[in-house]
């Protein structure tokens, strides 16, 4: 169960770093693309590797802190549903969303790592 559990941690963290990549790659896009699929396609990876960490802890032994999980799950739902809109209608990206969804991956990233 112990190598599950650090394969979704694995998965997990190769998401967040995605993330921040995927924000690299839409600001080499031209002006006016539309939003590139990957955030949202790996704003889904997010979910799924943190809601079957959480439902692995009784099984691992481990404790996580309900209040801060809720908050990042929260930011991360944010995430997917402005990546979701943008990526449906498939009008050119406003200027403004990368670096909203990258700031956003960032506090999620400072939640997880400086909330104790």
């Amino acid at each position: 169960m112990e190598f599950v559990r650090l394969l979704l941690v694995f998965l997990h963290l190769l998401g967040m770093a995605l993330l921040v990549g995927m924000f690299l790659v839409q600001r080499r896009a031209p002006a006016g693309a539309p939003l590139n699929q990957g955030w949202l396609h790996i704003a889904a990876l997010q979910l799924i590797t943190g809601l079957a960490l959480q439902l692995l802890a009784p099984a691992t032994d481990q404790d996580y802190n309900g209040a801060k999980l809720g908050i990042k799950t929260v930011v991360l739902l944010v995430i997917g549903a402005l990546a979701l809109v943008y990526v449906i209608r498939r009008v050119p990206a406003p200027k403004w969303l990368p670096f909203t969804l990258v700031g956003l991956v960032v506090v999620n990233v400072g939640i997880a790592v400086f909330w104790t």
